[in-house]
């Protein structure tokens, strides 16, 4: 069942149609968030971006468009969380407390692509994420981003140099 029927059914009030939505997205939109934030608050932040699904999807007027809509929600819900906790945990030193990877459960080289991605700033992590690990296109990107096709393509240029950089530096084949 496609994700249009399924969008479709949901916004005429089949409840068990946004179980079978959230099940086919739930691993996608967690996988996105936990990418850009650590596993703890990964599950805290989908659960909202569910919410706030459940609560929108009837205004959806593409039913047909409902990826980039979901991830542009999952993009805004992030990045609420990571205002409000960045105006909380600022310490006044400046130093802020960094996400950190449980080492045992990766492999050297991913741990370190896990390290290098997670060095990236906000904007280039997001579009990386999005654009390779998400598998969406440009023009996709843009819409969640609320950015320009060029904007998008800029990112990924610099978010690929500085990836390269990061592991150059660390002494990894980029």
């Amino acid at each position: 069942m496609n994700d249009e029927l399924l969008v479709v059914r949901c916004q005429l009030g089949e409840r068990e149609a946004f179980t079978e939505l959230v099940g086919l997205w739930h691993v996608p939109v967690w996988t996105f968030v936990r990418r850009m934030l650590d596993a703890e608050r990964a599950d805290d932040v989908v659960q909202e971006i569910w919410v706030a699904v459940l609560r929108s999807l009837p205004r959806l007027a593409d039913p047909s468009r409902f990826a980039p809509w979901l991830f542009t929600i999952a993009r805004r819900t992030v990045l609420d969380r990571l205002r409000r906790e960045y105006t909380v945990t600022e310490t006044p030193g400046g130093a802020t407390e960094t996400p950190t990877e449980d080492l045992a459960e990766e492999v050297a080289d991913r741990t370190d692509l896990i390290a290098a991605l997670a060095s990236l700033p906000t904007l280039e992590r997001e579009i990386l994420i999005l654009f390779y690990l998400e598998d969406l296109s440009i023009a996709d990107c843009a819409q969640i981003c609320e950015v320009p096709a060029g904007t998008v393509k800029s990112r990924l240029y610099r978010a690929r140099r500085l990836l390269r950089e990061h592991l150059a530096e660390k002494g990894c084949q980029p």
